[in-house]
C-alpha cells in the first residue's frame, strides 16, 4: 500500500514538471463547437422561398447588400455578446431571545414532621427548604451578506445550432495570454433573434441559461490553488 501511494505522488509530480517555464497553451480552436458550426452551416435557402418581387428589385435584400439584415440568424453565424454585470446586494438580519425562570419547594411545617426529621439530618440541612432551582438563557445572532460584482466584457459568439422554435444556440470562447498567464471568457446559452439588435449585439440578460465564467490558467492561478493533497486532507479529516 505504502509502495503504491509513493508511486502516485511520484507520478502526480512528474506530470506537472514539463510545465515548468513554459508558457500555458492555447486551447485548439479546430476542435470547438463553433468552428464545426461555420464549417458545417444550415441548408441554403431555396429560391421558391424568397419573394418574386425580391428578384425584380433593385435594392436586393440579401445579407450582402446596402440594406441588407446582417444580423446573426442561422447556425454558423457570428454576433457580439455585451456583458455589463454591475450587481450589488446586501442582507442584514438579527435575532435576539432571552428566558429564565426559577421553582423552589420547601415543606417548613406539616404536624411538626419535618422539625423532627430536621434533627435527624446532617447540620445546615433543612426541610425548609427542600428544593430550589433556577434557570436563565439568553441567544443572539447577526448576520449580513454584502456582494458587489462589476464586469463589462464584449465576446464573439458563433450560432452553433438553431432549435425548431427558432431559438438560437450560441457559444462564444475567447483566450488572451500574457506572459505565463491565460485569461479564459467562455460564453453559452440561447437567445431569440428578435432579441438581437441592428449592431448584430445581444446583452447578457437576454440570454436564455446563460453560463459565463471568466477566470484564468497559468501560474498565477496555479499558485491561487491549494496543492491536491490538502484539498484531499481538508475533505477527509473531520475536525
Amino acid at each position: 500500500m505504502r509502495k503504491l501511494l509513493f508511486v502516485l505522488l511520484c507520478t502526480a509530480g512528474c506530470s506537472r514538471l514539463g510545465d515548468v517555464g513554459q508558457v500555458p497553451e492555447f486551447t485548439p480552436p479546430e476542435t470547438s463547437n463553433e468552428v464545426s458550426a461555420m464549417a458545417n452551416p444550415g441548408l441554403p435557402e431555396t429560391l421558391e422561398n424568397r419573394r418574386d418581387f425580391d428578384q425584380a428589385s433593385l435594392w436586393s435584400g440579401g445579407r450582402q447588400s446596402l440594406l441588407g439584415d446582417r444580423r446573426a440568424e442561422t447556425r454558423g453565424d457570428i454576433l457580439t455578446v455585451v456583458i455589463e454585470i454591475d450587481d450589488k446586494a446586501e442582507i442584514s438580519n438579527s435575532s435576539q431571545r432571552a428566558r429564565s425562570g426559577s421553582e423552589s419547594l420547601g415543606i417548613p411545617s406539616l404536624f411538626g414532621i419535618p422539625q423532627r426529621i430536621d434533627e435527624r439530618l446532617p447540620e445546615g440541612a433543612s426541610l425548609a427548604d427542600a428544593v430550589s432551582a433556577s434557570s436563565a438563557s439568553t441567544s443572539s445572532g447577526n448576520g449580513s451578506v454584502r456582494r458587489n460584482e462589476k464586469l463589462t466584457l464584449r465576446v464573439a459568439a458563433t450560432v452553433v445550432n438553431e432549435l425548431s422554435n427558432g431559438v438560437l444556440q450560441i457559444q462564444g470562447s475567447q483566450e488572451v495570454r500574457v506572459n505565463f498567464e491565460i485569461r479564459e471568457l467562455i460564453v453559452t446559452g440561447y437567445v431569440r433573434p428578435q432579441d438581437i439588435s441592428r449592431q448584430n449585439e445581444i446583452t447578457y440578460d437576454k440570454i436564455a441559461s446563460a453560463r459565463i465564467s471568466y477566470g484564468g490558467r497559468g501560474q498565477i492561478s496555479d499558485m491561487q490553488q491549494p496543492r491536491w493533497g490538502q484539498q484531499i486532507t481538508d475533505i477527509i479529516l473531520p475536525f
